[in-house]
């Protein structure tokens, strides 16, 4: 099983933005060493919790530190961007780092401000034509635009050997069906969609058709919040800072900041804290949290269910080394073989 992380850019708690990206590059460093197939770099605008807002940045920046690791974006938001620029910047990012680059496409709303802001045309409403837009940069990278197309004939960088690989990110059905016509690599947010990641991947898996985008048969990835800790009580304080970051998401809005776990503790309602983090009577946990067995146990149970490829991780501890720790381990309990 491959296993891989997508990072934040995470601000720990006292922190500073500044602080929450050099912490995002010690991880990926730390993730190469430890054998990691690949770190992502999430896209979120104005984001007190993580500093992470251009992915192609902190990419760069993790491709010149790292050795082995595959690099990528988890996700560039389409919905923002011209096609060809997208193309044009993954096609040099694979120049610079060879083998290494993966673009994660996908598409949100950071609300009506920072969605005008981001717009070019601020005369008219957004177009809602994300197919399309994944689509053209497919066309741009793989030159596959039809003879009589105006943008057929000009190709990126000739000189370039390989090219990115290609992901959807989704968190429902309408991305699996997507991401399967296109015939390109499918990675689903159980963390934001527990109850839909099984259906998603294993309908992605029937519905692949090849389209000569890189792929002959489907390529999955399910990505999960995972806390571990030495023993089941220390991962529940940690995942404490997870579960009242988002109790603070639904009472203020997109300006709310990571707590420490001692924080969090005192924050969390019962319920809220009792939230399970396995899975109970066929229901996905939005968090995944133990000791390496109890984790281990959980994670395996949703690769079978799923038909998943490989595991992708994200956490919100709020402790960088706490944080660190924690793939340690995850590490250790796949067997992954370090890189020297």
């Amino acid at each position: 099983m491959k296993l891989s992380i997508i990072e934040l850019g995470t601000v720990a708690p006292g922190s500073t933005e500044p602080q929450g990206l050099a912490d995002a590059l010690e991880t990926a460093r730390h993730a190469d060493a430890a054998g990691f197939h690949r770190v992502w770099f999430a896209e979120h605008h104005l984001s007190r919790m993580g500093a992470s807002h251009h992915p192609e940045l902190l990419i760069a920046a993790a491709g010149m530190q790292t050795r082995g690791i595959r690099i990528g974006s988890g996700a560039v938001l389409m919905n923002h961007y011209s096609p060809f620029k997208v193309a044009e910047m993954f096609a040099q990012l694979e120049a610079m780092f060879p083998g290494r680059v993966d673009l994660g496409m996908g598409r949100a709303t950071a609300g009506p401000v920072i969605d005008m802001a981001l717009q070019r045309d601020r005369q008219h409403p957004a177009q809602a034509d994300h197919q399309q837009q994944v689509l053209e940069t497919l066309a741009w990278l793989y030159g596959a635009f039809p003879a009589d197309h105006p943008f057929a004939g000009n190709p990126l960088i000739p000189s370039l050997a390989g090219l990115p690989q290609t992901w959807l990110l989704g968190s429902s059905p309408n991305g699996s069906n997507l991401a399967a016509g296109l015939g390109i690599g499918y990675t689903f947010a159980g963390f934001i969609n527990p109850a839909g990641a099984a259906p998603a991947l294993r309908h992605y898996r029937t519905q692949f058709q090849p389209q000569g985008f890189g792929l002959t048969s489907p390529r999955a990835i399910l990505a999960v919040n995972v806390t571990v800790a030495e023993t089941s009580a220390q991962a529940q304080r940690l995942v404490g800072s997870a579960k009242a970051f988002y109790a603070r998401l639904r009472r203020s809005g997109g300006g709310a900041q990571l707590p420490a776990a001692d924080e969090a503790e005192r924050e969390l309602t019962t319920t809220e804290r009792e939230q399970p983090t396995s899975i109970v009577d066929g229901q996905w946990p939005q968090f995944v949290a133990g000791s390496p067995d109890e984790v281990r146990a959980t994670l395996e149970q949703m690769i079978e269910l799923s038909g998943a490829d490989e595991l992708m991780v994200q956490n919100l501890i709020a402790d960088p080394d706490d944080r660190r720790h924690s793939h340690t381990l995850l590490a250790e309990m796949f067997g992954l073989s370090p890189r020297h």
